[in-house]
């Protein structure tokens, strides 16, 4: 990928998590890449086309820094869970409270109007609770097996996140997603003591 391509990329992920997709004009994008506009035809052929591509560029980060260094690692499950726990944290501390969720705005924003985005958001989310269902698996142990009912519950981990940094970002305070994170923990231990019995 050239340079000034992935510039481009960078510049407009960052208006696009700020503002959302539709309200990022490529005027906008254009001022803040310092380009004209057939330079940015010459690497997109459509502003949809750049909006898959920084779908693309946010989950590359996103699927490193959570999925593979903090889900994926060679850890303690219960160790895995808090680590991701305090890194949602921390990325919303990052943005001050105000931007939210890139996936869950694009979510929100788009998947009602264009398919593409909305299959785009759907494999984020779908590979965010399969690894979260790992997890969970682990701190069940041998018991566990291959249950539908411990990818459920993953998901609904990761909704009750995805709720709290919506409602988070409405408020503006980090204190709403700390309140839904410790609710977290404690339906995790819950389901977990349960599953073993």
């Amino acid at each position: 990928m050239s340079d000034k391509r992935q510039h481009i990329i960078k510049i407009s992920a960052a208006l696009m998590h700020s503002k959302g997709y539709e309200n990022t004009k490529l005027s906008d994008i254009l001022q803040a890449a310092e380009i004209g506009k057939g330079n940015f035809y010459h690497y997109f052929e459509s502003k949809q086309e750049l909006g898959l591509a920084v779908l693309d560029y946010i989950f590359s980060y996103w699927k490193y820094a959570l999925l593979e260094n903090i889900l994926s690692a060679d850890k303690d499950p219960e160790v895995k869970f808090n680590e991701m726990l305090a890194w949602v944290v921390n990325q919303q501390k990052r943005n001050q409270s105000k931007c939210g969720c890139v996936f869950g705005n694009l979510a929100v924003e788009m998947s009602e109007h264009d398919e593409t985005f909305r299959r785009k958001v759907e494999s984020v989310f779908d590979q965010w609770t399969d690894k979260l269902a790992r997890v969970f698996a682990e701190m069940i142990g041998p018991a566990a097996g291959n249950d539908q009912q411990i990818f459920k519950f993953a998901q609904s981990i990761v909704a009750m996140l995805e709720g709290g940094i919506l409602l988070m970002k409405s408020k503006q305070d980090i204190a709403v997603l700390e309140n839904v994170i410790e609710l977290a923990r404690t339906s995790v231990r819950h389901f977990i003591q349960q599953y073993k019995q």
